[in-house]
C-alpha cells in the first residue's frame, strides 16, 4: 500500500469515529428511550395484609393532567393504578392497591388537564360538596406545573403563566401560590367534615436539575429553576403547616428520567433505569412514570393512613 493509499485510509477512519463520535453525541441529548416493565421503588408489602378500615373511603384526584392522567390509557394512571390493579399488573405489585385494604372505596376525579392552582381553587375544588360525615376522604392533588410553564413564553410572563419571568418579577405570583395552596387545603378540608388527608406532590423539573428548556426546543429561561425551586419550597412549607396534608416528592422521583436521561456524567444518571418517564408533550408522565408515581403515592398512604383509619 503506497502512502497515499494510507493517507486516504487514515483520514477515512477518522472521518468514520468522528461521524460514530457525533451520532453518540446526539443520541445522548437526544434520544429519549422509554425502557419496558416496572419503574420507580418497591412498595412494601406488609400493610396491605389486612383491611386499613371498613369504613367508606373516596380517592378524590384533584389538580391537573398528572392527576387527570393524560397520556396514559384507561386504567394506567397513577390515580387508576392506585385504586385497583391493571389486568397486566406486574408481579411485585399485585395486590398492592387500596382496593385491597378499603373495601368501601369509591373513586372520584375532578382533575382537569392544563389547569393551573387558579383554576383548581375556582373550578375544583369551590365547586365540591360537602361529603357524608362517615366518608373519609383520601385526596391526590398536583398543581402548580402549570403556573410555571403555561404558554411557554409565548406570552408576556404573569401570575399562572410564568415562563421566561426573572424570579423578583415572579416573587408575588409565588407567595399567591402558597397562601393559594392553602386556601385549597381549606377547601378540601370543609368538603370532608368526616376527616380527610391530602396527598399533596412537589413539581417535577424534566430537565434534570439543568434548567436549560432549549435542549427540548423550548425558549431559554435563566431563572427557571430559581422559579421552580421556589414554588417547590411553597408546597413543602405547605404540608409542614398542616396536619392533613403528606408531601409526596414527585420532584426528586423523577430527576434522571427527563430530557437528559442519557447522560451518564450527571448527578441524577439512573444506572439501573436511564429512560424517559414523559410523555411526548414533556409536561405529563408516560405510562411507566405514572407507575413510579403511584408506587410512592402509594407507599406515603401505607405508612399513613392504617393509623388515621382505624375502626
Amino acid at each position: 500500500m503506497n502512502g497515499s493509499h494510507r493517507l486516504r485510509k487514515a483520514v477515512l477512519t477518522l472521518a468514520l469515529l468522528a461521524s460514530l463520535g457525533a451520532l453518540g453525541g446526539a443520541l445522548a441529548f437526544f434520544w429519549h428511550p422509554v425502557g419496558s416493565g416496572p419503574a420507580g421503588p418497591p412498595v412494601a408489602r406488609e400493610a396491605f395484609k389486612q383491611p386499613w378500615t371498613s369504613r367508606p373511603v373516596v380517592l378524590f384526584g384533584l389538580g391537573d393532567s398528572i392527576t387527570k392522567g393524560y397520556g396514559a390509557k384507561p386504567g394506567y394512571s397513577y390515580l387508576d393504578r392506585l385504586a385497583n390493579n391493571p389486568p397486566d399488573e406486574f408481579d411485585e405489585m399485585k395486590g398492592l392497591c387500596l382496593q385491597a385494604v378499603l373495601p368501601n372505596l369509591m373513586v372520584r376525579n375532578y382533575a382537569v388537564s392544563g389547569s393551573t392552582s387558579i383554576e383548581c381553587l375556582e373550578d375544583q375544588v369551590s365547586v365540591m360538596k360537602p361529603h357524608d360525615k362517615g366518608v373519609f376522604g383520601v385526596v391526590t392533588l398536583t398543581t402548580g406545573g402549570n403556573d410555571i410553564i403555561h404558554m411557554y413564553g409565548r406570552i408576556p410572563p404573569r401570575e399562572g403563566a410564568m415562563y421566561g419571568t426573572t424570579l423578583e418579577e415572579a416573587q408575588p405570583w409565588i407567595d399567591a401560590y402558597e397562601k393559594r395552596l392553602d386556601t385549597i387545603v381549606a377547601g378540601i378540608e370543609t368538603a370532608f367534615p368526616g376527616g380527610c388527608h391530602i396527598f399533596l406532590a412537589s413539581i417535577y423539573d424534566p430537565s434534570d436539575g439543568f434548567g436549560h428548556p432549549e435542549i427540548a426546543g423550548l425558549p431559554k429561561w435563566p431563572d427557571m429553576l430559581r422559579v421552580l425551586d421556589a414554588c417547590n419550597a411553597c408546597v413543602e412549607r405547605c404540608a409542614k403547616r398542616h396536619e392533613d396534608v403528606t408531601l409526596v416528592d414527585m420532584y426528586r422521583l423523577f430527576l434522571g428520567h427527563g430530557i437528559t436521561c442519557r447522560w451518564f456524567w450527571s448527578g441524577h444518571y439512573d444506572r439501573k433505569d436511564p429512560h424517559y418517564w414523559y410523555f411526548s408533550n414533556i409536561e405529563d408522565p408516560n405510562e411507566r412514570g405514572y407507575d413510579a408515581l403511584r408506587r410512592v403515592f402509594l407507599q406515603s398512604m401505607a405508612e399513613t393512613l392504617p393509623g388515621l383509619l382505624k375502626d
